[in-house]
């Protein structure tokens, strides 16, 4: 009857450490959702006691003198990193899935992974046309 106790705690201990393993693994490849935000890379820092992973923050700014959104995020890549570095102080646009339910911060500190960042191009906004700047345009009546 001992002999069985050991047994059956090391089955139950297995079982446990492979649910664990499954969870942590379907957690990291399965996205919640995907999506992309522009706007500018505050801050890009290493972080993390044990487990260093770069955290990122982007201002979103959808038009002159608007209190910016703030975009945190997790770089779980070190090429990415180097790339959102070089395109610092650029308007970039970061492709990004979100991982809910991560077991651990050792994977990132938010659920918000980015898979890719692009520059921008500045755009210039339309101007209106001249009789409506100057008012001359009115609605039927």
């Amino acid at each position: 009857m001992n002999s069985k106790i050991p047994r059956i705690l090391g089955l139950i201990l297995l079982t446990l450490i492979l649910l664990s393993a499954a969870w942590v693994w379907l957690t990291l490849h399965w996205s919640y959702s995907e999506g992309e935000r522009t706007g500018y890379v505050q801050k890009l820092s290493k972080k993390g006691w044990l487990c260093k992973t770069w955290e990122g923050e982007i201002a979103m700014v959808t038009m002159p003198g608007a209190i910016p959104e703030k975009f945190v995020f997790t770089v779980p890549e070190e090429g990415m990193a180097e790339k959102l570095n070089a395109l610092a102080g650029q308007r970039v646009t970061l492709q990004y899935q979100q991982h809910k339910f991560i077991p651990s911060s050792c994977f990132g500190e938010t659920e918000y992974f980015v898979r890719d960042a692009r520059a921008v191009q500045a755009e210039t906004p339309a101007l209106p046309p001249p009789a409506a700047a100057q008012g001359q345009l009115r609605a039927p009546l």
